[in-house]
């Protein structure tokens, strides 16, 4: 009886094909602790181990659970490519590996990825019908300076930062597309008009690939009814079109009503033929700033932010099944929360997806962590570039935060990092003017290019911790520490939000006093009982649901992280506490009636 492939479903929702491989599942595997495996002759012979794909070595669910530092692996498959695929080009598709990756197919070095968190690929060429034999090496030193999130660069687990991943932890599959192909269509509302701007990039496989003659034509279904059709002809590379919903059925994307609208992308022929076909879907939605509020399809909406860090006991950066993704949304929505902070993890596409259906707000963040010293900051810009590509048109992302904690250094690195802010600002705009963009979350703003500001804040007193914005509503200069000197002039009077507070640390099984170490780790001192744990709660989240300057926050944190128990879930996903209470905690008068407008609005645009 054959094993039942592990994550099988399709890892890209919003840009889907009819026809595809995954080839999660067992691959040969081995660990080649000094880099020499290229030399020692691994491209060509077989491999001494076996490992359970996308799962990465150090989970339970790779089948081989070793937390030691793994500097590189070797993964190797024979594959047997469908003879329907004949004739076209086969795509292999890698949705993650960690970190630099290099792809050889039949002994052919076929591609070349660095950066832990974004998608790659290999074009194969007419490979249908055959056999090919891939294999794939992964480095990782993690000793190295790179983006790597809250991997610990230490042997052991300490403070925030957790067990590696290493090689591929996300899917592996393949998919046949024609010469000439549809790239990935970058979609953005425009509620204004009613619709959609669509950008659809031609994937050629050739560089003379002819684009001659060629339509791209878009289909916007509402269910199985057509509402409105859109074409253009090819002239260059990446042609765009509008699609414009009929008023009457124009219905809003939010919480509460996460309304989402199907569309098809085809790429016909000069005599008729659909070349490619593509499934997606959108969201109509519109994020404006006013003054010191975010606005969302033009009201505001106090966003209720949790922070996901996505680590998972038995996998890792890689959840186990695709309802572990879903559960977590669920869950957090049923404590009240009405978003998250996806922190220092580019999450999986799926996730996004799920978020997409279920109405739940999320701010994109790029792993940045572990980028000091002589890293190559384009790294940075290139993964953060990718990560925009990959998901600019989901509706559920209503900002980005490409920074996380970056505070000044010695001269001359805080020259460098003001540099790194400015560019990927300026990167996040052109790729997507429509949504606001904090520079840094929890460090110092020292440059003007930002669209909002933040602060975390883990003062576990609540009315110390309401003083330290009484000034915030007069633009007076924060009186924190994490604030300093945070506010430039031309920056002042900006959306403002406390992107992480709370953290309080709570392990029922812990001893007492607080002081058994090895139970883990959480903010403050340690609460006497649950009930205090609550109290805090809701005095924190009082103080800035009840703030007149304030757009949202961020609680700290979703769930318990290995030694970290500051979670409102066990790690393992059980509640510490009263939902139903976290989440009347949250639901004060001003935030029902913000959310009840809302969704009161979502029927028709603006």
């Amino acid at each position: 009886m054959s094993t039942p492939c592990p994550r099988p479903e399709y890892p890209r929702p919003q840009f889907q094909r009819e026809e595809w491989l995954c080839l999660n599942g067992p691959w040969r595997f081995e660990a080649d602790p000094g880099d020499s495996g290229e030399a020692r002759g691994l491209v060509q012979r077989d491999l001494a181990g076996t490992i359970q794909v996308p799962f990465c070595p150090e989970s339970t669910l790779s089948g081989i659970g070793t937390t030691d530092f793994l500097n590189a692996v070797w993964y190797r498959r024979e594959v047997e490519i469908p003879e329907a695929w004949k004739g076209r080009r086969v795509l292999l598709h890698f949705q993650a590996v960690d970190d630099e990756a290099t792809a050889w197919v039949n002994g052919r070095r076929v591609a070349w990825h660095r950066g832990g968190w974004t998608p790659f690929r290999a074009d194969l060429g007419d490979a249908g019908g055959r056999t090919v034999t891939v294999v794939v090496r992964a480095r990782d030193n993690h000793r190295e300076a790179k983006a790597r999130g809250k991997q610990c660069f230490e042997y052991a687990n300490r403070g925030c930062l957790y067990t590696r991943t290493t090689g591929i932890w996300q899917t592996v599959w393949m998919e046949p597309v024609g010469p000439v192909a549809l790239g990935r269509p970058r979609i953005l509302p425009d509620v204004g008009r009613g619709g959609f701007r669509i950008v659809a990039p031609l994937d050629l496989g050739a560089p003379r690939a002819s684009v001659a003659g060629l339509t791209l034509r878009a289909t916007l279904r509402d269910g199985e009814r057509v509402l409105a059709t859109a074409e253009t002809p090819v002239r260059d590379l990446s042609p765009a079109l509008d699609v414009i919903i009929p008023e009457a059925d124009r219905r809003l994307w939010q919480p509460g009503d996460p309304h989402l609208y199907d569309l098809r992308f085809e790429l016909v022929g000069p005599g008729g033929a659909v070349l490619d076909t593509v499934a997606s879907y959108a969201g109509l939605r519109s994020i404006q700033l006013d003054g010191r509020r975010v606005l969302l399809n033009g009201r505001p909406v106090f966003q209720r932010l949790v922070l996901d860090q996505g680590y998972f006991p038995d996998g890792i950066l890689t959840a186990p099944d695709d309802a572990a993704l879903i559960r977590d949304i669920t869950l957090s929505m049923e404590a009240g929360f009405n978003g998250a902070r996806l922190h220092q993890k580019v999450f999986e596409e799926r996730f996004l997806h799920h978020a997409d259906r279920l109405g739940y707000l999320v701010w994109g963040e790029y792993g940045d962590w572990g980028i000091e010293g002589a890293v190559r900051l384009e790294a940075v810009v290139t993964g953060w570039t990718e990560a925009l590509q990959r998901d600019l048109s989901h509706p559920c992302i209503v900002g980005w935060c490409p920074l996380n904690e970056q505070f000044h250094f010695p001269d001359p690195d805080t020259e460098r990092r003001a540099d790194l802010m400015r560019a990927l600002f300026a990167v996040t705009k052109a790729a997507d003017p429509t949504r606001p963009v904090l520079d840094v979350s929890g460090g110092f703003h020292c440059v003007p290019e930002t669209d909002v500001l933040d602060n975390h804040d883990y003062d576990q007193d609540p009315r110390a911790f309401a003083a330290n914005y009484a000034r915030l509503a007069a633009d007076d200069v924060l009186d924190h520490w994490w604030a300093k000197p945070m506010f430039l002039p031309e920056i002042q009077g900006r959306p403002f939000f406390v992107s992480e507070f709370g953290g309080t640390w709570w392990d029922a099984e812990a001893t007492t006093d607080g002081r058994d170490l090895k139970q883990g780790w959480g903010y403050g001192n340690r609460p006497s009982s649950v009930e205090e744990v609550l109290e805090r709660f809701e005095g924190l989240c009082g103080a800035l649901l009840d703030h007149p300057a304030m757009f949202g926050y961020c609680y700290t944190q979703l769930t318990d992280v290995f030694q970290e128990k500051n979670g409102v879930l066990t790690f393992d996903r059980k509640p510490k506490f009263d939902l139903a209470r976290l989440r009347a905690a949250q639901n004060r008068p001003a935030a029902i009636e913000a959310d009840r407008a809302a969704e009161d609005s979502g029927r028709t645009a603006p």
